[in-house]
């Protein structure tokens, strides 16, 4: 019926259209993978022969870690307060108000801590490399850099990558801290519920496998939001649109990588953590 409406070939063409668009989108993947693989060893050898640039070292753990503080100290509280109040919303139905503690101790230390304070320092800190670095590269500077005899991976992509690696954990512990803090305020104050149960049954049911697991999580996130930054800065095309393109890519990109990344984390982490009997 198809054939005799004239519809065969139009469809056959289309299908075979979106079957090339198809693997052109996925070879364009795969190559962006192994050019981003081949930054990550190009920095970590950099970084292992101490071929790094100390002072812009120490600006990118102000910029990344410092300058992050206020962001991601109130996504942290807020984060909490609800958490708490929802968690014992519900609980409250089955008399298990003195648990709400203990499930935001976990939830933040493992799962919410690092995960939220990755995707607030790639919205923040990833654009702003990948906007940095295209401007370079757009501007020549890049270029310049070689010319000099100046590798930039050793110059401007491992201190930020080392940066990161450093700053994400210290912003990870803050946010645990202070989730957990803004929770028992809510969750004794406001809702009513037993101080000293409510922390007793925090200590008992939180361990330190639930804080090194968030703390493992919170550096691989580092260096994903780190290394696609100055991937897209980098790789971006010449002209305004090429610069905020990167941008975009580069906290689109992070935060699509961190969301995929934790689940993986997650399942492999606790694993580990049976095995070891943590």
């Amino acid at each position: 019926m198809i054939q005799k409406l004239g519809f065969g070939n139009r469809v056959g063409v289309d299908w075979a259209l979106m079957e090339f668009l198809g693997r052109f989108a996925f070879a364009e993947w795969l190559e962006g993978l192994g050019r981003i693989t081949v930054l990550a060893r190009d920095a970590f050898v950099s970084f292992c022969r101490l071929k790094v640039s100390w002072k812009d070292l120490l600006y990118q753990i102000y910029f990344i870690g410092i300058k992050s503080q206020s962001v991601v100290l109130v996504t942290g509280a807020f984060t909490g307060m609800v958490l708490a109040a929802q968690t014992d919303f519900q609980f409250h139905k089955v008399k298990m108000d003195t648990a709400t503690l203990a499930v935001v101790s976990v939830s933040m230390c493992s799962e919410l801590g690092p995960v939220l304070t990755a995707l607030m320092v790639a919205g923040r800190v990833g654009a702003a490399i990948a906007a940095e670095l295209g401007t370079m590269r757009v501007t020549e500077q890049i270029d310049a850099l070689r010319t000099l005899a100046t590798h930039p991976v050793d110059y401007l992509v491992v201190p930020r990558v080392v940066a990161s690696n450093i700053a994400l954990p210290l912003l990870t512990v803050e946010s645990m801290c202070i989730g957990i803090g803004a929770s028992y305020v809510v969750g004794v104050y406001l809702l009513g519920i037993e101080p000293a149960y409510a922390w007793w049954n925090m200590l008992k049911y939180s361990g330190d496998a639930d804080v090194m697991i968030g703390l493992i999580k919170s550096m691989v996130y580092g260096g994903i939001i780190s290394l696609i930054g100055c991937y897209k800065g980098l790789t971006c095309n010449v002209g305004a649109q090429g610069v905020g393109r990167a941008t975009t890519e580069a906290v689109v990109y992070a935060s699509i990588t961190i969301l995929v990344a934790n689940f993986f984390l997650t399942m492999t982490l606790e694993q580990v953590c049976v095995i070891l009997g943590l």
